[in-house]
């Protein structure tokens, strides 16, 4: 299995939470290699520079950037995407900043800048709700049914 890194700013604090990010964890592991990093949270230059440093600069992982101007999927289209970027490199990593973005030195990085609403999510609500499209999308590539 191909691993898909995830490198957040900050933590997640409230128990409900890391509940709901722990179920989709336990989901995950049937489908992928899940890794979720976190670093602490500081100013915008300081945090790119660690998001930075967490990339495996060596590998063909592709990079995803969450950014609020970044091209916008449906599920399906995010699913097909996972699909073809997990088997066209070593892995996937996908970014999430902190709640005053990234550098441009992260953007530029970025294979990918992806958007996944035109709203504004708490970074902790965020990360469940990357999970859950994550393992929305396993369960598409794979024909295998999910509630609705």
């Amino acid at each position: 299995m191909k691993p898909i890194n995830i490198i957040c700013v900050d933590n997640l604090k409230e128990k409900y939470w890391k509940e709901a990010a722990s179920e989709y964890q336990k989901r995950l592991q049937k489908y992928c290699e899940l890794n979720i990093f976190e670093i602490k949270e500081t100013d915008v230059e300081n945090e790119s520079a660690m998001l930075l440093n967490k990339i495996n600069q060596n590998s063909k992982e592709f990079v995803i950037l969450c950014d609020i101007f970044g091209q916008k999927f449906n599920s399906r289209q995010f699913s097909g995407l996972l699909n073809e970027k997990i088997n066209q490199n070593s892995g996937i990593t996908i970014i999430v900043g902190g709640s005053d973005g990234v550098n441009n030195e992260m953007k530029k990085r970025a294979d990918l800048l992806v958007s996944f609403s035109d709203l504004t999510f708490p970074h902790q609500m965020f990360r469940v709700i990357l999970l859950e499209q994550i393992y929305r999308a396993f369960k598409i590539n794979k024909n295998e049914k999910y509630h609705k």
